[in-house]
């Protein structure tokens, strides 16, 4: 019995398709979800998501960030950024870790609820360009 997923970007839904079991980069880390998992809401980082027919994957997706719902029977997915590992490239996963970090830099001290967002700026960049070294 597979799980629903559903992958809505910004604008639109990118994707909405049953799959045997969804890995997500939740904040505490990857997170499988099958069938009849346990109702939650989660923060993601940066990092690719892994959708499974069987024990193959058959596509993986880069997200900068955001939410997913999990129920028993569906995940929801609503990211900040999507785009196909595929897609990816090592030249502008690098340009954007060297965004991040300089304006990190050039904030100077800005409090903790913006250091935190800068931070995750920094860790989602570098989840990029490691999603596209591995490609």
């Amino acid at each position: 019995m597979p799980i629903d997923l559903e992958i809505l970007g910004p604008e639109k839904l990118l994707l909405s398709r049953p799959v045997d079991m969804v890995v997500i980069p939740s904040a505490e880390g990857d997170m499988g979800v099958l069938p009849n998992h346990a109702p939650m809401i989660v923060l993601l980082r940066g990092g690719t998501i892994r959708l499974y027919q069987g024990e193959t994957v058959t596509d993986r997706l880069f997200v900068s960030g955001g939410f997913a719902e999990v129920t028993t029977q569906r995940v929801t997915v609503l990211a900040d950024e999507v785009i196909p590992v595929a897609d990816l490239s090592v030249a502008e996963g690098e340009r954007r870790v060297a965004a991040a970090q300089a304006e990190y830099e050039a904030a100077g001290k800005p409090g903790v609820p913006a250091e935190d967002a800068l931070l995750d700026r920094i860790l989602s960049a570098g989840a990029m360009l490691e999603a596209a070294k591995a490609n």
